[in-house]
């Protein structure tokens, strides 16, 4: 198992050097994810967990009061979570990945999804992706209902923000690289309409069993930006601290285009389309 993904510093726009670097690009096209290190500040990741412990109901230092394998907050737009999701870093790296005035700036980063040390099954540590878009015949409140396609409509990228240091037993999302491609071939066949997840995961997923496992650790103030296709998992937390996580989407400024006149694809476009022409 791989515990460190390739990618772990980026220059900042203010240097003048463009934040992600060809060959990083290029990791993100193969592995499907980078590793953004120090994207957005330390203190703001403090500052945003003061607000997120209030809202646990929890005491910080009181593990007593820490009764559950994990407890689920959200939307969060303050001051901390806006500018944390705004930095220039940030804006440059998806301009990058998605392509300028192609995506769509966020005011808030969603959900938490708060996980405490518990020998207990948090009971959501399936592999999975995160789907996009609601059912148009199917009830949209069961998410298994909810589905993906091979543009990845409404969906341009999946984030995880680390608020908290997360180690290897702090419960770190499981990542399995290059199962984009897996994926993407999995929804070829289904067109426009896609597939729901219910759909997708029937077998839970075994096209990508063989893909390597990379953790996705890093200290507070860390982001991974992953293609919307990565195969994922929560997993119970054997550690001793809580681990606080944003996994909010990018959302697309337009649909994605596996053919453009122009030849102008992102890099999440030639993803997919090297997943359709080529086998890794």
């Amino acid at each position: 198992m791989d515990h460190q993904p390739a990618v772990r510093r980026v220059e900042t726009p203010d240097s003048g050097e463009r934040v992600l670097s060809d060959a990083q690009i290029q990791q993100f096209i193969r592995d499907g994810f980078l590793k953004i290190e120090a994207a957005f500040p330390r203190d703001l990741a403090g500052q945003g967990r003061s607000i997120l412990w209030r809202d646990t109901g929890c005491d910080e230092h009181d593990p007593t009061t820490w009764t559950k394998p994990v407890i689920r907050l959200g939307m969060y737009g303050q001051d901390p979570f806006h500018r944390a999701v705004n930095t220039p870093v940030l804006h440059e790296a998806f301009d990058q990945l998605v392509g300028p005035g192609r995506w769509l700036p966020r005011p808030n980063l969603g959900t938490f999804p708060v996980r405490f040390p518990s020998p207990d099954d948090p009971g959501d540590a399936g592999w999975h992706i995160d789907t996009s878009f609601p059912p148009e015949d199917a009830d949209p409140n069961d998410f298994l209902n909810w589905r993906v396609n091979v543009t990845s409509k409404g969906r341009a990228l999946l984030m995880l923000f680390l608020f908290s240091d997360v180690g290897e037993n702090d419960a770190p999302t499981r990542i399995r690289a290059a199962s984009h491609v897996d994926v993407a071939r999995m929804l070829a066949p289904a067109g426009e309409r896609g597939l729901s997840l219910r759909e997708l995961a029937a077998n839970g997923f075994v096209e990508t069993v063989a893909r390597q496992e990379t953790l996705a650790t890093g200290d507070a103030g860390t982001v991974y930006l992953c293609h919307p296709f990565l195969v994922h998992a929560a997993q119970p937390h054997r550690g001793t601290r809580p681990r606080f996580l944003a996994q909010p989407p990018l959302l697309p400024a337009e649909p994605f285009q596996l053919d453009r006149p122009d030849g102008a694809y992102s890099p999440v476009e030639q993803a997919i389309r090297f997943a359709l022409r080529y086998a890794l």
